[in-house]
């Protein structure tokens, strides 16, 4: 079930489907980051990913922005950190998401 916001004719009691698209982009992030840190053995354990969703309305609504933070709970080698970064920044949903959408992906280090 999903709902528009109140201020785009909704009651907001539910995801919108905007919101489900910034879900499934962070979503998509962590799953691709578990694929690389189980090939080299990475713990992720407690790692967390927010992604916040800025709209726009000119020329029409639609999403403008999806920052990611991807906050690491353990310590990754320097090695590791490019492929992890890369990985973030090639998962398919990033990589299917309108280019005009920006969607910077910030890493924080253990």
């Amino acid at each position: 079930m999903t709902d528009a916001p109140v201020d785009n004719h909704g009651k907001g009691e539910s995801f919108s489907p905007t919101d489900l698209v910034a879900t499934g982009l962070g979503a998509c992030i962590l799953t691709i980051l578990g694929i690389v840190a189980e090939r080299h053995e990475l713990n992720l354990d407690g790692t967390v990913v927010q992604v916040e969703k800025h709209m726009v309305a000119d020329p029409v609504r639609r999403i403008g922005a999806l920052p990611v933070v991807v906050q690491m709970a353990t310590p990754v080698e320097e090695k590791l950190k490019n492929l992890l970064v890369n990985a973030a920044n090639t998962c398919p949903v990033h990589q299917s998401l309108h280019p005009e959408i920006d969607k910077p992906i910030t890493f924080l280090w253990a």
